[in-house]
């Protein structure tokens, strides 16, 4: 079966020769695998372990702005400012933002003074070719932070200021939910129009949960949420695309919700996290929703042994023997997790390349 066989098959239930995989890690987790393989960047590794996922996105073509070494956005769309943060005794890095424009406004008519990011940034034209070129692998376009409201408004007002505005629904942060839809799904339609129905996923992304319950309340969900990601559901399903919307932590107390506003893949199905082991989201949801992830970034892949990866891998198989799941890890793969245990997840998936 090619990829987007495996995939199309996997999410219809009708059985497939491996579950579909994908691949995320931190960039110094990447550097290691490329080392260890001999391999020249991370679309050949992609290619080794298996995994099914090519992206599809736009080049910027915008106006001039610093990224970083790896590729990631040091000027934010929105005026924000990040900085590369180590963590742990050095050894890893990761992206944020220390700079948040919106931090102190308390009105609307204050947002006025930075202007809005275009959707002609882009160039929309490269598409066709990028679906062309992958065209037996899962295409999709989006990401986690499209539309990310919460993460993504935390990055432009603060974590406090944003959780008390969710609370309060502040006009300040009302508008920031309609500026940051409109143009997510500006940008992603065009490109959905550019893909001409070939693009299998658009990815949507936001945290809904925490280690042990839910970030926020149903009921704010409801209001300032469900309608927008529906939205988002929707556009995806008129392209023929299916909709996968990535959620860290404890989300259980909220997939009924997503399941009727037609999400049809949860990412990453965080097991660690309260109410979300594999064998209650399979027991309680299965046939109503598939799923991607799953493989512990918190637990079994950075402490357990090869024999455990293989075992919670073959459980996953044997659960979703029909289809329902992808096979991939929680999170990106963390700093310091054994290599061995990455390729025995990969070897175990069935897909990887001697």
């Amino acid at each position: 079966m090619t990829s987007k066989e495996r995939f199309r098959s996997a999410m219809e239930y009708s059985g497939y020769d491996r579950p579909p995989a994908r691949y995320y890690a931190c960039p110094e987790i990447t550097a290691d695998l490329l080392k260890r393989y001999n391999l020249k960047d991370e679309l050949a590794l992609r290619e080794k372990l298996g995994c099914d996922f090519r992206f599809v996105d736009p080049p910027y073509i915008g106006p001039p702005r610093r990224f970083f070494d790896y590729g990631g956005l040091a000027d934010g769309l929105w005026g924000e400012k990040y900085e590369m943060l180590e963590f742990g005794d050095g050894d890893g890095e990761y992206r944020e933002s220390v700079l948040q424009p919106y931090k102190d406004m308390t009105s609307v008519e204050e947002m006025s003074i930075y202007p809005l990011p275009s959707t002609d940034w882009y160039d929309y034209t490269t598409i066709k070719q990028q679906c062309e070129e992958f065209s037996d692998y899962v295409l999709w376009v989006g990401g986690t932070s499209v539309p990310d409201f919460i993460n993504g408004i935390c990055r432009v007002r603060g974590v406090e200021q944003t959780l008390m505005d969710i609370a309060t629904e502040d006009p300040v942060f009302i508008r920031l939910l309609d500026m940051f839809e409109e143009f997510f799904y500006d940008k992603t339609k065009r490109t959905l129009d550019a893909g001409g129905g070939k693009v299998d996923v658009l990815n949507i992304g936001d945290d809904l949960g925490t280690q042990n319950g839910l970030l926020i309340s149903p009921g704010s969900f409801d209001r300032l949420f469900a309608p927008r990601l529906k939205r988002f559901i929707d556009l995806a399903h008129a392209y023929g695309a299916y909709a996968m919307m990535h959620s860290c932590g404890s989300v259980y107390g909220l997939i009924p919700r997503l399941i009727d506003i037609g999400l049809d893949i949860l990412e990453v199905v965080q097991i660690d996290a309260k109410d979300m082991d594999i064998d209650k989201m399979h027991s309680e949801f299965y046939e109503k929703i598939c799923f991607c992830g799953s493989m512990s970034v918190q637990s079994t892949l950075p402490f357990g042994s090869v024999d455990e990866v293989i075992y919670e891998v073959n459980k996953r198989k044997e659960l979703f023997k029909d289809g329902g799941m992808v096979i991939a890890p929680t999170h990106q793969i963390q700093v310091g997790t054994p290599l061995e245990n990455i390729e025995a997840m990969y070897r175990a998936i069935g897909g990887f390349i001697e």
